[in-house]
C-alpha cells in the first residue's frame, strides 16, 4: 500500500504553482498524493492579490487558520511536502500534535521565529542566499541540520533541479520504507 504525502503550496496557491506538477510527476506513482492550497486552507481573500497583500493576511491571522483547518483534516500518520508559507503552517501544525511521519519543508522562513521543533523527522531545505532563512544558531538550540543549496533564493522549489533533488529524497524514504516491510 503506498505511503500518503500532504503537500502544502507556497502563499500562492495553484494560482502560480505549475512548478508542483513536477513533483507530482515524480511521486504520485509512489505517494497518494493530498495537496492544499495554502490560500484556501487559510481562508484567504485579497481583493487584489499582491505579494504583499497575500502575506500580510497570512501572518493576520491566515497561517493560524490554516494550521487549525489541517489539523481537522489531517488524523492520520503522513509523510509532508510543504513549500515557503506551506512549510511554516505545516511545521506549526506539527507542534500542535498533527501526526507526521516526516517534514519536508523547503523555504520555510518563518519557522525562525518558533521556540521549538515538531517530533518527526525533519528535512529543512533552504537557499544560501534567501535573506530570511534560519540561522544556525536557531537550528543549534533546536538539533535541527538545515539543508543549505549554494547558489539559490527563496523561490529554489520552483527549479527543475531542486525538484527532482526532493522527489529523489522522498522516493529514498518510501522506497527503504518498502524494503524493510517485505
Amino acid at each position: 500500500m503506498a505511503e500518503k504525502l500532504v503537500v502544502l503550496s507556497d502563499m500562492w496557491g495553484a494560482k502560480k504553482g505549475l512548478w508542483i506538477t513536477s513533483y507530482f510527476g515524480y511521486l504520485q506513482q509512489y505517494y497518494n498524493i493530498d495537496f492544499y492550497d495554502c490560500q484556501q486552507l487559510g481562508d484567504i481573500d485579497v481583493p487584489i492579490s499582491t505579494e504583499e497583500n497575500i502575506h500580510n493576511a497570512f501572518l493576520n491571522g491566515g497561517i493560524d487558520r490554516a494550521v487549525a483547518n489541517l489539523l481537522k483534516k489531517e488524523t492520520e500518520p503522513a509523510h509532508y511536502l510543504a513549500f515557503s508559507t506551506g512549510g511554516t503552517i505545516a511545521y506549526k501544525a506539527g507542534l500542535q500534535g498533527l501526526p507526521m511521519k516526516s517534514l519536508t519543508a523547503i523555504s520555510a522562513t518563518r519557522i525562525r521565529f518558533e521556540e521549538q521543533r515538531p517530533n518527526t523527522q525533519l528535512n529543512l531545505i533552504y537557499g544560501e542566499s534567501d535573506a530570511f532563512k534560519p540561522c544556525e544558531k536557531w537550528a543549534q538550540q533546536l538539533g535541527i541540520d538545515l539543508n543549505i543549496v549554494p547558489n539559490f533564493g527563496h523561490d529554489m522549489y520552483s527549479d527543475e533541479k531542486i525538484i527532482s533533488e526532493v522527489c529523489l529524497n522522498l522516493l529514498e524514504q518510501v522506497t527503504k520504507n518498502m524494503v524493510r516491510s517485505h
